[in-house]
């Protein structure tokens, strides 16, 4: 049940992040139309952007980190023998749990900070500043359960490199 309930958080990040890329690039192709017939332009299309590139960077991230479709470079792992290229995955994934614990905790401190202080992000969209920082501990916290499961060589993907 909870393993059911958990991939559906990472689906559900990885569908909104989809669906904040596609909005996006209707608005700004809708922008570019507009001003090039003279209609002039709408301010917050750009901030409504810069925003939401990040946003949908950290709700894809452990989606794709669960299903072994991240980045990686695994030229060396590759050369090395299986077990020594085993471990030296885990290892990384270790390196990856310590990173994402430490931007839990800072992201949690920032949002506190700025909650508390009522900073408040003031351009063509106003609101409050800690809700730019909202997405970090709880995406951070999901990758983090992520390089635990990949660590232990659980679900389904985890481990699905050369040497698994």
């Amino acid at each position: 049940m909870i393993g059911r309930a958990y991939r559906g958080v990472l689906h559900a990040g990885a569908v909104v992040a989809a669906l904040l890329l596609g909005a996006l690039a209707l608005l700004v192709t809708g922008d570019v139309v507009a001003r090039n017939l003279g209609l002039g332009t709408l301010p917050w299309i750009i901030e409504v952007s810069e925003y939401s590139l990040p946003l949908a960077t950290f709700l894809v991230a452990p989606w794709l980190l669960s299903r072994s479709e991240h980045v990686r470079l695994d030229t060396l792992i590759r050369a090395l023998p299986p077990a020594t290229g085993r471990a030296l995955e885990r290892f990384a994934d270790g390196v990856g749990l310590l990173i994402c614990a430490v931007f839990v905790v800072y992201g949690a401190k920032a949002i506190a900070s700025s909650a508390q202080q009522g900073s408040m992000v003031i351009k063509a969209i106003v609101f409050p500043e800690w809700w730019l920082y909202a997405p970090v501990p709880v995406c951070f916290a999901l990758l983090a359960i992520e390089f635990v499961r990949r660590m232990l060589g659980r679900g389904p993907l985890a481990g699905a490199g050369p040497h698994a």
